[in-house]
Parts: C-alpha cells; structure tokens; sequence
C-alpha cells in the first residue's frame, strides 16, 4: 500500500499503482479552458509531464503550478499537463487570474478515472477525496519513466528532477 504525508501523518493512497516502467494509463480528464476532453497517458509519440495537485486554491499547488508555466519553455516538445479534483471552472479562473498559459490544466472531477488509474486518491484523512501531490514522466511510447509521489503533500515537488526526466 502506497502512502504519503499530510502534516506529517501518513495518508492511505487509493487506486492502481503506477510505477516506473508501467505503461501509464490512458485516461480522459476535462479540459478547464472550454471544457473539452483531453486524454493523458497512454502512447502520444511525444513526452509527457503529468502534474498531480490536490487543489489550486491552495498555496503550494498555486505556486507549484506557476513555477511549471514559467519552466515550461525548458521542456520543449512536452505536453504539460496539470491535473486536480477542483472543478474546471475554478481552475479556469485561477489560470486567468495568474497568466497561466503554457500548461493545460485539466480536472479529474467527473468520476476520479484517473486519480483511481494513477493509485494518487488520498483515503481516509480530512483530504480524503482529493488527489496527492505527485508527477509522472511518460515516453512517447507511454511508459512512465519518472515517478514522483511527493513525500509530504505540504511540500513541493524536486522540479528539477521532474524537468531532467522529460529533457
């Protein structure tokens, strides 16, 4: 059983597993610019970043995801991805309101497909629902290269070794 931390408590993560070296899923997220459906994981012919982020009304999420659209020129020929539970219009706002243009930020809120394909659902806690904070690499032919379940949800992310596994 996978874990993670919220303030230092360890929190139960739901779903498939997904390591390094598994094809990563393909799953069907909406899309928080016009609500259209984009499809992450699975083989693209192009590498992947996938960004798990529990809720961009957060400040660690929010800062998080401003630091990715800023590093996103370094990961040339990636598709950019953030996922979170917040409803896509929520997001939409928060992407407006910070001039975040070079990600897609995408929700998973319709019935948790690919928090559940991922193995990134957090179980019981007072965040039970909601996804970890976690990033996954995808080659062009869908295998996860890179796995990253962020120790602690509280905290960011190594940025520099999710963009090193993408180069």
């Amino acid at each position: 059983m996978a874990t993670t931390k919220f303030k230092g408590v360890d929190v139960e993560l739901l779903g498939n597993e997904v390591n390094v070296g598994d094809k990563a899923p393909e799953v069907t997220v909406v899309n928080s610019a016009g609500l259209g459906d984009v499809v992450v994981g699975g083989a693209t012919g192009k590498k992947q970043l996938i960004i798990v982020v529990p809720s961009l009304d957060t400040g660690v999420c929010a800062t998080e995801t401003r630091n990715f659209n800023k590093r996103a020129s370094e990961m040339e020929g990636v598709t950019t991805t953030i996922v979170s539970l917040d409803l896509p219009f929520a997001s939409g706002r928060f992407c407006s309101a910070e001039g975040i243009d070079k990600l897609t930020v995408t929700s998973d809120f319709r019935n948790k497909d690919f928090a559940n394909a991922y193995g990134v659902l957090l179980g019981g806690s007072v965040l039970a629902g909601v996804t970890c904070r976690a990033i996954f690499a995808v080659n062009e032919e869908g295998v996860v290269t890179y796995k990253q379940i962020v120790p602690e949800i509280t905290e960011e992310p190594n940025y520099d070794e999710a963009i090193a596994a993408v180069k």
